[in-house]
């Protein structure tokens, strides 16, 4: 599995000749990130900052767009979402957190989540998270304080920030204990690098 950051919230993860796509920011968006085509789309939230769906087309193709709470199966990939708050874009409207279950991995992938603590549902069904995608940057979204405490809650083996500004990055990494941790272009990772892990800080480069 590979897995590169993009900018704010928009992640590519590759598996072989499978490619998802994490909250492609929209033509209209400000956000700016370089387009690559995927074959699933994960969208946490309606807004033009995480809705691409159609930026991430391949040849014309559409991707399959998942967009919202519920339980999904695309080409063997296992996806579970759960609805929570949040205020980005200065308005309350419900995010969806994703479990995804990819090459025997659980990704976790928190989107614009705004409020520290996750509903009673998602916290039952959120075990065993090797990977943890979690938004560090507030302004609508949980900051770098609430972030780090949230991950030590939900205990994964790996965290990787996202929608930061080097300030923001600065506070979390100091919040976390993670002060010499170097930013790094990609993630090539497989279920058995993650053994003996506990809430390691990846930091992935735009």
């Amino acid at each position: 599995m590979v897995i590169t950051y993009h900018g704010g919230e928009c992640f590519k993860i590759s598996q072989g000749d499978l490619t998802l796509a994490f909250n492609p920011p929209s033509k209209d968006s400000s956000v700016r990130v370089s387009k690559f085509g995927a074959d699933i789309v994960l969208s946490t939230l309606d807004h033009g900052d995480m809705n691409g769906i159609e930026t991430a087309s391949i040849a014309g193709k559409e991707p399959f767009a998942i967009t919202g709470p519920g339980e999904y199966e695309v080409r063997g990939v296992a996806v579970r979402g759960f609805a929570t708050d949040t205020a980005y874009g200065g308005k309350k409207s419900v995010n969806t957190v994703y479990s995804v279950r990819l090459e025997g991995m659980n990704l976790c992938f928190l989107g614009a989540l705004g409020i520290s603590e996750l509903p009673a549902a998602a916290k039952q069904e959120l075990d065993e998270i090797d990977i943890l995608f979690t938004p560090v940057g507030g302004a609508g979204t949980i900051d770098h304080s609430d972030a780090e405490a949230l991950a030590v809650k939900l205990e994964p083996k790996a965290v990787i920030p996202m929608g930061y500004d080097d300030k923001s990055l600065k506070a979390f990494l100091k919040e976390a204990g993670a002060e010499g941790v170097k930013p790094q272009e990609k993630l090539t990772v497989k279920r058995r690098d993650l053994d003996g892990k506990e809430g390691e800080i990846i930091v992935l480069q735009a």
